[in-house]
């Protein structure tokens, strides 16, 4: 009767998050990240794992730290396309997703997901928040800040 037991737990254990990582794999390996984008200036979402982002080239850098499963994360996608189409040239729209390279979450100090970093011209965050950030309240901030 215990052994019974014992297989269901180590089943649970081990076979569960064996299977959730592979179909995770298996979803990444075959879709195309919606946010990907190759040119950020020809108004796409840049993403990436390089830090060494160039600043000057645009009036603020907006910066989504995420992940591609992150159903948050996900909800920003469009706002950062749109954004990053609307305002090409003005605003630099980069994606990191932490989970496959948690580097970006360490190099920005973000302890949860999704965080908007906002980087002016000079490399200095001028703003940051946590959490869905609807795309009316980021226009809102820019102007406030005088960048558009």
């Amino acid at each position: 009767m215990r052994k019974p037991k014992l297989f269901f737990l180590y089943a649970l254990v081990f076979l569960l998050p064996l299977n959730m990582a592979c179909s995770q794999e298996k979803n990444n390996a075959g879709g195309k990240n919606p946010v990907q984008g190759s040119s950020v200036s020809s108004g796409k979402v840049l993403v990436t794992n390089n830090l060494d982002l160039d600043f000057s080239k645009h009036k603020v850098t907006f910066i989504e730290l995420g992940a591609d499963n992150c159903a948050p994360c996900k909800a920003m996608q469009p706002i950062m396309r749109e954004i990053a189409e609307e305002y090409a040239g003005k605003i630099q729209v980069v994606f990191y997703d932490v989970w496959k390279d948690p580097q970006p979450a360490r190099h920005y100090s973000i302890q949860l997901i999704p965080t908007q970093v906002f980087i002016d011209q000079n490399g200095e965050e001028i703003f940051r928040h946590v959490g869905f950030f609807p795309k009316e309240k980021i226009l809102q901030m820019l102007k406030e800040k005088g960048i558009l």
